[in-house]
């Protein structure tokens, strides 16, 4: 073999496979950068989410220290003050005719006192940086689920029952409370808190319809099993409130209300709960002695009020002719003492707490302290609204009270344990421009 032979085995087809070893190996070398570059990427990416979150942190705790919006406060306090007269005027009647001490101030006495451990929970949750709410979310919506399921328990002895409905936990007439007012709450904080971190998620089904679906059909079924139509309507509302707030498409809250709309009509007049009220709702005269005893009392009421009242504590239609005087349809009792324009000035009241709300709500200072404002605030709206639906005739007789007024010492306190969360969050609202 000559030697360019030789020269050319060596060099030929065996010799290039060192360089086919060199660039498999600058290959995996760039492709170790390349892992390494990201890696590096992430981690700084890490750091920074970190240190604008402790900076967020330092932000808000600053911001939790400012003012308390006054405006809100004052209507609440006033609301509450104002209900508490109310009550005592409403109910000294049936106290002394009813309680065994025949004591007229009894249901004031307690009012009272659940009065003024709400306030002071108003206050003190109203210092609370409202971001902490994030850590009991899943938690408290646990917790009222388990509390409700031991509602509905056959022979449950912690359950109590009243008016042929068992929605109450406690013990005998010492304490008691009803879970769906734990199970608002739970359902306000926890959507807050998770929808708050989906943004643009919510427009899909999977993240934001299906599992929000799921835990307000769970929650409503329970507190429907009790039964307790009304409290379920509320849990339904405010979470498809807070759902169409947070961002889901307009499609899924038309199919919704169709579908609520089905399935009210089919609980109404197919499976026959409530039947007789829906019946002696649309004319109560019909059996005025009997199911439609209690509206056409209600309407007597509101009646005997006129323009200006009866004047404050001279009702007549309280001594023991209008069931409930003290609790649901204590609205009637206002329109009859305080006439059409008293009564008018109490959901002017009503009115200016809402569209406060509202407006804390638009200049919160995050999403989160947005919807859950809002998600309050709904739960006030709703409520007002149906309760004096139902004393008026506007609406089916149910079981519903109105906030701020009707006798319930932990219904009562809980809602102002509610109103502290607004003011929480509006300790650290956006500024806004003079004028």
């Amino acid at each position: 073999m000559t030697s360019r032979a030789r020269a050319y085995d060596r060099s030929g087809p065996r010799g290039s496979a060192a360089p086919g070893r060199e660039r498999a190996g600058a290959h995996d070398r760039k492709a170790a950068l390349r892992r390494y570059e990201e890696r590096r990427r992430q981690e700084e990416a890490r750091r920074e989410m970190l240190a604008h979150r402790r900076e967020m942190e330092e932000e808000s705790r600053e911001l939790a220290k400012g003012p308390i919006d006054l405006t809100f406060c004052l209507l609440v306090l006033l609301l509450t003050a104002t209900g508490l007269v109310m009550l005592l005027s409403a109910s000294f009647p049936s106290a002394y005719y009813t309680t065994t001490n025949n004591d007229p101030t009894y249901y004031f006495v307690r009012q009272a006192i659940f009065a003024v451990m709400g306030v002071a929970a108003m206050f003190f949750i109203g210092k609370i940086n409202y971001q902490r709410f994030r850590g009991v979310a899943k938690f408290l919506l646990y917790v009222s689920i388990f509390l409700l399921v031991l509602v509905v328990i056959p022979g449950n002895p912690l359950a109590v029952t009243r008016n042929n409905a068992t929605r109450w936990l406690g013990v005998g007439d010492l304490f008691t409370f009803q879970p769906s007012e734990i199970a608002k709450v739970a359902v306000v904080i926890y959507f807050a808190d998770s929808i708050s971190k989906k943004k643009d998620k919510m427009r899909t089904f999977r993240y934001g319809i299906l599992p929000y679906a799921v835990w307000l059909i769970v929650l409503a079924a329970l507190v429907g099993l009790e039964p307790h139509l009304s409290g379920a309507i509320l849990i339904l509302g405010v979470g498809a409130a807070m759902m169409l707030v947070g961002g889901i498409n307009w499609r899924w809250v038309i199919g919704a209300l169709a579908s609520a709309g089905v399935m009210l009509y089919a609980v109404l007049f197919v499976i026959g709960y409530n039947t007789s009220r829906i019946t002696y709702w649309l004319n109560p005269w019909a059996d005025r002695q009997g199911s439609g005893y209690q509206l056409s009392q209600s309407l007597i009421t509101i009646g005997s009020g006129g323009l200006w009242g009866v004047g404050l504590g001279k009702s007549r239609q309280k001594f023991l002719y209008l069931p409930e005087e003290h609790n649901d349809f204590i609205f009637a009792i206002i329109c009859e003492e305080l006439g059409l324009i008293g009564a008018t000035v109490i959901m002017l009241l009503f009115a200016a707490l809402i569209l406060r709300g509202y407006w804390i709500a638009l200049h919160a200072r995050d999403r989160f302290g947005s919807l859950m404002v809002v998600g309050v605030i709904t739960l006030v709206a709703m409520q007002t609204f149906l309760n004096i639906g139902v004393v008026t005739g506007l609406l089916p007789t149910t079981g519903i009270s109105l906030p701020f007024f009707s006798y319930g010492g932990t219904a009562l306190s809980i809602q102002l344990a509610e109103m502290g969360i607004v003011l929480s969050v509006s300790r650290q609202m956006r500024p806004t421009r003079a004028g």
